[in-house]
């Protein structure tokens, strides 16, 4: 892969392009919803991601050399008071069941990332998460940090994560967002600078991206104006740097 923003831009259309060719040949829906995703009725979550990898090699890339996947599991969602994670089908997983599904999902695909892997009150679970799959995984606190210094400061000393969500419109303020995002280098985490659901337009969170040298931004897939916005602005921002600008690539 081209070290270049614009280059791995392209290889993400071009993949989502080709996933909506693998969804349409099995009859699935191919309607987005509003951060721009496609949501068929799949059958399991390893078709979903067994989906995907087509689509990378339909494409012409390589799964795990060049192209990584990142979940968002957003597992508070599905927890409930007990901490037990009760999914679609009836089924359900303790705490210890969840990690060892997390942990074997990491092992079977070429995982770059997983956020909200557990629920934001399942402590315990975070730690123990971080402790197997932190050394080849990054391990994303959204629901678990909301862009809070002081949460954050607390799940840093306990190890609950490797990585923070930024959220700027969560916290509230620029300031407190930097004093995150500062936290958070300062102790080797990465951050995450991401769109929230309802976007407009507004393109900052690419500036925001770009000034913090955060190296990741997560703003919805390739359509929809108000996330394609965001692309189109980091677009307009490489090419004004030139030669100067840098892209962070992932191991």
């Amino acid at each position: 892969m081209d070290k270049s923003f614009s280059e791995n831009l392209r290889a993400g259309v071009e993949i989502f392009h080709n996933l909506k060719k693998v969804l349409t040949s099995k009859g699935y829906s191919t309607n987005v919803g509003d951060e721009g995703g496609f949501a068929p009725n799949l059958k399991t979550h390893d078709e979903a991601i067994e989906l995907i990898l087509t689509a990378i090699e339909n494409a012409g890339y390589k799964a795990g050399s060049e192209i990584k996947i990142s979940l968002d599991v957003a597992a508070s969602e599905f927890c409930d008071e007990k901490t037990q994670y009760k999914f679609s089908d009836g089924s359900s997983l303790s705490t210890e069941g969840m990690i060892d599904y997390l942990e074997k999902l990491a092992k079977n695909y070429p995982i770059y990332s997983i956020e909200d892997g557990l629920s934001e009150h399942d402590k315990a679970g975070w730690t123990e998460l971080t402790k197997r799959l932190g050394d080849s995984v990054t391990i994303v606190g959204d629901d678990l940090f909301v862009t809070n210094k002081k949460i954050l400061a607390e799940g840093i000393e306990k190890k609950q994560a490797n990585s923070i969500l930024v959220k700027v419109n969560q916290i509230g303020s620029l300031t407190e967002t930097f004093s995150a995002i500062d936290l958070a280098f300062k102790n080797n985490f990465s951050a995450i600078i991401s769109h929230r659901s309802g976007e407009t337009s507004d393109s900052f969170i690419a500036d925001l991206a770009v000034a913090t040298r955060a190296g990741h931004i997560k703003t919805g897939s390739a359509s929809r104006s108000d996330r394609l916005e965001k692309y189109n602005q980091l677009l307009r921002i490489e090419e004004k740097l030139g030669s100067s600008a840098t892209f962070y690539v992932i191991k």
